[in-house]
This record gives C-alpha cells, sequence and structure tokens, in this order.
C-alpha cells in the first residue's frame, strides 16, 4: 500500500503499516520538502513527489525522490489518502485511472467512498470494497461506544457533547488563542456522520472548540433499552473492548494533560494514544440512563482503523476482532 499525504495522519498511516506483517509499505508522498519529509528518508519510506510537488526543491534539500505520485499509485495496490480535507476527492480520480482500491480520511465527505468504517462497528460492511472512507476521529471514538453498549443493552438514544480542541499541536495559526467557540451548526455533523456507520441510531451532538490542542473530550448521555446491573458493568464492558483505555482513580490521570504524559512514557512512538479514553469515576449510572467521559486523541485515533479497512478490503482477516488483533498486537497497544 502507498500513502498519499505524509503529514499528521499520513504519517502515522505509514509507521502502522510498516510494522504490520502481513502489509508492505510502497511509499509516501509529499507537496515539499519538510522535516516529515526527511524522517520518511531516514526511515526507509521511498518518497514520491505529490501533486504540485517540485523535484528541485527536494533536491535542494537533498531529500530522494523515487518518483511521482502517479508512478508510487502505479506500484501499489491500495492508496491511503491522508491529503487536507476535500483534496481527497479530488484525488479519486488518479486511483480510479490506476485502478487501484483507495482508503480516505473522515474530511471527505461520506460520498467519496463505498462504505464509512470503524473495525469495531461495521467491519463487514467493507469486505471487498474498492473505495472505503474511515470516518474522522470524533466519529470513530463515537462509534467505537456504540459497538460497546448497542449490542449488550440496546440504545434508545445518544446525546453527545464534543469540547474539541482547536488544532493540531503543529498547527500555530489555527484556532482561538483565548476563548470557548460554539459551534452553532445544531445538531453538529458528528451525528449524521455516526449514522453512517449505525444507520438506525437515535444519535444528537452538539460541540465547542476550546484552546488545546491536546485532545477532545466528549461528555455522553446515553439512554439505554435496559439497564445495566450496575456503573460498574458498564466500565468492565468498555475496560475488556480492545481500543479502549480506562484509567482507575489511582492512576490520577485526572484530565488530557495526564494522559498526554501518560502516552509520552509510553513509547508508542509520537505520543500517541489510538485507544478511546475512559475514566471509570466519570462512569455513573441512573437507572437507564448512562454517563461517561471519554478523551478523543485526534492525530492517532483513526491509524489502526485505516490499517483494518486494508485487510477488509482485501479480505486478510476472518473478522474484524481478527484484524483488531493484529493490527493492536503490532502497534503494541494493550487493554487495561
Amino acid at each position: 500500500m502507498a500513502v498519499n499525504g505524509y503529514g499528521t495522519i499520513g504519517k502515522r498511516v505509514a509507521d502502522a503499516v510498516a510494522k504490520q506483517p502481513d502489509l508492505e509499505l510502497v511509499g509516501v508522498a509529499k507537496t515539499r520538502p519538510s522535516f516529515d519529509a526527511r524522517r520518511a528518508v531516514d526511515l526507509g519510506y521511498p518518497l514520491y513527489l505529490a501533486a504540485d510537488a517540485v523535484r528541485s526543491d527536494f533536491d535542494a534539500a537533498g531529500l530522494q525522490v523515487a518518483g511521482t505520485v502517479k508512478e508510487m499509485v502505479a506500484r501499489a495496490d491500495v492508496v491511503v489518502d491522508a491529503t487536507p480535507d476535500k483534496v481527497g476527492a479530488e484525488n479519486r480520480a488518479l486511483y480510479d485511472a490506476a485502478n487501484v482500491r483507495a482508503v480516505f480520511q473522515g474530511g471527505e465527505k461520506a460520498s467519496v467512498a463505498d462504505v464509512s468504517f470503524n473495525a469495531l462497528g461495521n467491519y463487514a460492511a467493507a469486505r471487498g470494497k474498492r473505495r472505503v472512507r474511515v470516518v474522522s476521529c470524533n466519529t470513530t471514538g463515537i462509534s467505537r461506544a456504540v459497538a460497546v453498549l448497542l449490542p449488550r443493552w440496546g440504545v434508545e438514544r445518544w446525546d453527545v457533547t464534543l469540547v474539541r480542541r482547536a488544532a493540531d499541536p503543529a498547527e500555530s495559526k489555527k484556532g482561538p488563542i483565548n476563548g470557548i467557540v460554539p459551534s452553532l451548526h445544531i445538531p453538529s455533523h458528528h451525528g449524521p456522520d455516526v449514522r453512517t456507520i449505525f444507520p438506525d441510531l437515535e444519535i444528537s451532538t452538539v460541540a465547542v472548540v476550546v484552546p488545546t490542542t491536546l485532545m477532545h473530550v466528549h461528555v455522553n448521555h446515553v439512554r439505554l433499552r435496559s439497564a445495566p446491573a450496575s456503573a460498574a458493568e458498564l466500565v468492565a464492558a468498555l475496560r475488556s473492548t480492545p481500543r479502549f483505555r480506562v484509567f482507575a482513580p489511582w492512576e490520577q490521570a485526572n484530565g488530557t494533560p495526564q494522559v498526554m504524559e501518560f502516552a509520552r512514557g509510553r513509547g508508542l512512538g509520537l505520543d500517541d494514544v489510538p485507544e478511546n479514553v475512559v475514566w471509570e469515576d466519570g462512569v455513573s449510572l441512573e437507572g437507564r440512563d448512562a454517563y461517561f467521559f471519554q478523551a478523543i486523541h485526534q492525530e492517532s485515533v483513526t491509524v489502526p482503523e485505516n490499517v483494518d479497512a486494508i485487510r477488509a478490503m482485501f479480505d486478510l482477516a476472518p473478522d474484524g476482532p481478527a484484524s483488531i488483533a493484529r493490527t493492536d498486537r503490532a502497534l503494541g497497544l494493550s487493554r487495561a
């Protein structure tokens, strides 16, 4: 497989694919020289010229180029498009012309692909598909949680308030500096996006943007069709599910700063937290009403989903749980 776009998501997907025993990385494409381009070369990833990239710019930077993005695509069975929002839709013609499959990101409209994807939610739906869209970081986080609660207790209604980070850490020109900015589109787009995974789910979402770069936080209120015996049963279900990291009270991970400090010491690379983060003390139950917080690391949460999407498209695993286990084992993820 190849990665077109080697930024926040692309570099992480390339790293993840390079660690998988059943996938091979053909190369990565960038539009201009940068420290990320240098990183790709240092890691031994063949570097290709994307879009309007100028070879002489890379030559001047001392970065060896393997060819053009068209040449990279021609050498691949599938391309993960990690280009900026809406650019992926423009690139679809390139992939169609080369007769290669493609995985798009959540910044594209659902219509760019045959199916929207979440490994816990609808792995089988992507089997054999040529165009798959991995949903956005927030939609991924919500969909994972739905995949835990819905089959166990049923869901009558799901309401989420998303407290969104203003920008990724490297985006120094973006986001509010001193303020809280409400998304005035009510409901926000996240609910309809979740329904591309769970079409019959009754869900409503609202969002506010706050001046942080660390993570998103979701405040969930779920009216279940039947009640768990206790909040502890709900915690146990989350804790036993892949791609959830439940912090116990004694761990003193009181908020996103502590979670990111945990990530720095964990050593997965790039300080990543690909799991949904849940605080045990932040889970409560009142009859059929479940409440819980979860934090979503926007830079990494969709990365394992891209790997699983590829396996589903090429039928490389017997089912979703098998692919998730293979991906997570290669990435060094563990349940806790």
